[in-house]
Formats: structure tokens, C-alpha cells, sequence
């Protein structure tokens, strides 16, 4: 089991290794010590002689089962409410319960526990999923406090979040809200929100709700850049079709003829009259340069 903490990138474990032969030489270890330390950690490292935000970093890639089994090996870091509720906030960054008053006895590796079950119970069936939070009283039924949990947790499946978002568009409104967009290009904002709201494979009535919202926000986080473009959320919905179009003709390998720099220029012209023909073609720059929007 200790052997399996440590597969990580060779990058990363020469950094841990290097902090331990610092903290070794303060304690006047050395390199004697370190040596002693590698022949009874068969050239491992003990975890629990790192500093506390190390081990969480650590930690962090294991799931639920091998932190279990980690705790039966290093039993105070099993102990560690500490470790614990780093661990837990830095997967699921946001929970009703965080700012609740905690019950005596409270235990954070066992709301670990629970934040892991839930998160599989979702990846299966979203309702109930957020019916199993509630019920462990994680979360709270309000469109905030769910579209804040959704934003700052890691180990919800795309596919399952977006049913549920499609389901619960007060949830969808509050997490639009949750996104700054403010001093960025138009692309860069899109793929932006899109990697945290996926885009649907298809376009239907989803996929234009999403780039309404988006619209909509966008130019409320860059009031300047809407008056000095005369942007105008109409306006910004065009141009994301548009890239969401010129991304799909530029990238598939079915397209045979890409659409030229000029043509996209025209043909975005002709439904978005206000917008210039440099700020057009900077968008077609973009799309060429980096890739699709929705990718």
C-alpha cells in the first residue's frame, strides 16, 4: 500500500523528496538520516514526515477505498480530522454543511465517506444523488447552495450533471452566475464556461439555452467592452453559434474545404452588423490557433 501512494510523476516525487531532505537537514537529520529512512521505507518516503499540505495533495488522488486503507497503515493520519477536512474540501470545495454548526463527535472522515458515496450515487442517478446529500443533511434544497456545490466539486460525471442541469434550470441559472467573465476574449470565455457547463453533442434547445445564458452573463461581466464593440447579448449569441460552427468546419476531419478567414467575416457580418471585421477575424484567429470552443 505504500508503495502504491507514491506513483506519481517523477516531477512530483522529486519535489516531495526534495522537501523532506530540507526539513530532515533543519532537524540535523541529514543525509545520514535520509539514507535510514530510504533502507526501512525500501526508498519511500514516510507520508507522515511531511508537512500537513503535502500529504493532503497526496492523499488527494486516492479514492475513498485507498484512503481507508492508508488510514490502517499511517494510523494518525486516520485519525487527523484535519487531513480529513482538507480532503474534503479540497474535492467538493463547497457544502451546505461547511457552515453549519457541527453536532459534537462530528467526524470529517466520515462526511469523506458520505461526499464519496454521494458522488458515485450521482454519477449513476443525479436525483438521487442530491437526495442521498440532502438526506445526510450535506445539502440544503436551494438553487444557490446546489449550483455551488455543482461548480466547485471535481467528481461529478459531466454527462449525468448535464441531465440534471437540463432538469433544474433554476440550479442552471445560479451556476451561470457563478462565472466571471469579465476582461476575457469571447472564445477563451466560452471554452471557459463550457468546461464547466458541457455542451450537449446535438443542437436543440439545451445547447441555445446555455449560449443564451452565456450572453446574457457575458456581457454583464464586460460592460465596457459591450459599449466600445456596441456588443449587445443578441449580438454575442450570434458570434457563439458562429464559433461554435466555425470550430466544428475547422477541426472534423470530414470537412474537406475549411472555411477561409474571409468567408467566416462575411457570413458573420451579414447576421451581426454592428461587430466589426477585426474583431471578426481575431475570433476566427482564435478558433485556428487554439481549437474548438466546446471541445
Amino acid at each position: 500500500m505504500g508503495q502504491a501512494l507514491w506513483r506519481l510523476p517523477p516531477r512530483h516525487q522529486q519535489h516531495l523528496q526534495d522537501k523532506l531532505d530540507e526539513q530532515m537537514n533543519d532537524e540535523g537529520g541529514g543525509a545520514a538520516g535520509r539514507r535510514e529512512l530510504g533502507k526501512e521505507q525500501h526508498g519511500f518516503i514516510d507520508l507522515e514526515m511531511l508537512p500537513p499540505e503535502l500529504g493532503v495533495a497526496i492523499l488527494s488522488y486516492l479514492n475513498a477505498t485507498d484512503l481507508c486503507l492508508a488510514g490502517c497503515v499511517w494510523q494518525d493520519l486516520g485519525n487527523d480530522e484535519y487531513l480529513w477536512q482538507g480532503l474534503c474540501k479540497s474535492t467538493w470545495g463547497h457544502c451546505s454543511i461547511y457552515n453549519k454548526r457541527l453536532p459534537a463527535g462530528f467526524s470529517y472522515r466520515r462526511l469523506y465517506l458520505q461526499l464519496d458515496e454521494g458522488s458515485l450515487t450521482f454519477n449513476a442517478n443525479p436525483q438521487e444523488g442530491i437526495s442521498y446529500f440532502m438526506s445526510k443533511g450535506i445539502l440544503v434544497d436551494h438553487p444557490t447552495e446546489l449550483a455551488k456545490f455543482i461548480f466547485y466539486t471535481r467528481r461529478l460525471n459531466w454527462k449525468m450533471l448535464r441531465i440534471y442541469l437540463d432538469e433544474r434550470r433554476d440550479v442552471l441559472d445560479e451556476l451561470v452566475t457563478l462565472h466571471n467573465f469579465s476582461n476575457q476574449f469571447l472564445p477563451n470565455a466560452l471554452r471557459y464556461f463550457f468546461r464547466h457547463i458541457h455542451a450537449p453533442e446535438e443542437r436543440g434547445e439545451y445547447l441555445e439555452t446555455l449560449i443564451t445564458k452565456f450572453s446574457h452573463r457575458f456581457c454583464t461581466c464586460n460592460p465596457g467592452l459591450v459599449q466600445d464593440l456596441g456588443l449587445s447579448p443578441d449580438a454575442v449569441y450570434v458570434l457563439c453559434y458562429s464559433l461554435i460552427l466555425l470550430s466544428i468546419d475547422l477541426t472534423s476531419p470530414h470537412v474537406k474545404n475549411k472555411m477561409s478567414k474571409r468567408e467566416f467575416i462575411r457570413n458573420t457580418r451579414r447576421a451581426a452588423h454592428n461587430v466589426s471585421d477585426d474583431f471578426v477575424g481575431h475570433l476566427y484567429d482564435n478558433i485556428y490557433l487554439i481549437g474548438h470552443v466546446a471541445a
